[in-house]
């Protein structure tokens, strides 16, 4: 059991970025998770062999769109739709684990622990961040006779939409309920959902998620004092990853619809295809990427990744892929059910390539 500090949230907000593959949250909200954390008290990273298999786990994440203009999110909210779930369940939470690694979202759960004791368990739903909730739900959308409760907590308070709300039922109905509270809320909100044992965490999740974008992280960290290019070099070796492309971001083409970030740019000649997060890579009609690989834009400014919300035609990028055997991957992002309403929005196949 390892206690999380300042310079855990550090690891974790570098490598988490890399994950966030364009999305993922925000690295200044990843800073104020960690940091209000680690301030507050001391949280506790898990291995799931440090817990009993009958403790009940349940999955702590953020829902919306990192584009969105009116959201708010506290680290308050995370607590409270927590809080929210406990009340709901006959059985005390145990441990808490992440939807996704993500620029923020590997912090997930640290708050939580700090104030209410639950501890941080080392795996996720997803290595990777990804636009749906039933991507990150382990396998659980498909789950025969699995109902499953999920609480939201948060909003913009200056606009009067900050919202509480409990849904029991299938996991992919619950869903897109809490994306509609989501998008009322105004375009971001806390969640806890999918109540279940130890046990099924180990066979269906990403286990070892959290370290290891906490070691691509300290990688990152310690090259970063020789520049950009070194910054760049120490993800690849750390994820097996290869450079696509380099340049200016040209035609950058992004709407927001149902709280989701939906679009496409390009970097030279390779064109990425995103829903909140980059989930294609093309050049030429040929696919050279597909979700659940690691897709990222690094800016050759600092070797940090650049968030798809913060990017703009101009911005000089390397396209980053590593294939998706080089990560932790959850049990979610290999059911052929999540992946229909995605293509929709992408208007691009993915299961095929995805599922392969």
């Amino acid at each position: 059991m390892r206690d999380l500090d300042w310079q855990a949230v550090q690891e974790a907000v570098a490598g988490g970025s890399v994950l966030a593959c364009g999305g993922g949250g925000w690295v200044d909200h990843g800073y104020l998770v960690g940091r209000t954390a680690v301030s507050y008290g001391v949280p506790r990273l898990a291995d799931l062999d440090e817990i009993d298999p009958d403790a009940l786990v349940v999955t702590v994440t953020a829902i919306g769109a990192p584009g969105a203009a009116a959201w708010e999110m506290q680290p308050t909210d995370y607590v409270r739709a927590l809080e929210l779930l406990m009340d709901e369940l006959d059985d005390p939470v145990v441990g808490t684990m992440t939807a996704q690694n993500g620029s923020s979202t590997t912090c997930n759960g640290w708050v939580q622990s700090a104030v209410l004791g639950t501890l941080v368990l080392d795996a996720a739903g997803d290595g990777r961040a990804h636009p749906t909730g039933k991507m990150g739900s382990i396998g659980l959308t498909s789950e025969p006779g699995y109902i499953t409760v999920q609480t939201v907590a948060g909003g913009n308070r200056a606009d009067g939409r900050y919202l509480e709300a409990i849904a029991r039922g299938p996991v992919a109905h619950c869903a897109n309920i809490l994306r509609t509270a989501s998008d009322e809320s105004g375009g971001f909100i806390a969640s806890a959902r999918n109540p279940v044992r130890a046990s099924y965490v180990r066979d269906h999740a990403a286990v070892g998620a959290v370290s290891f974008a906490m070691g691509l992280g300290e990688a990152m960290l310690a090259a970063e004092p020789n520049g950009p290019e070194t910054v760049i070099d120490a993800i690849c070796e750390r994820i097996g990853g290869t450079i696509l492309a380099r340049g200016p971001v040209e035609e950058k083409d992004q709407r927001y619809e149902h709280a989701f970030d939906i679009g496409s740019l390009r970097v030279g000649e390779v064109e990425l295809g995103f829903v909140n997060e980059y989930l294609t890579a093309e050049a030429d009609s040929e696919r050279l990427g597909t979700f659940p690989d690691v897709l990222t834009t690094l800016s050759l400014t600092d070797g940090r990744p650049a968030s798809i919300a913060n990017l703009a035609d101009g911005d000089e990028v390397a396209v980053l892929h590593a294939p998706k055997s080089a990560i932790p991957l959850g049990d979610g992002v290999r059911d052929p059910s999540v992946y229909p309403e995605v293509e929709a929005m992408l208007g691009k196949p993915l299961a095929e390539l995805a599922l392969a």
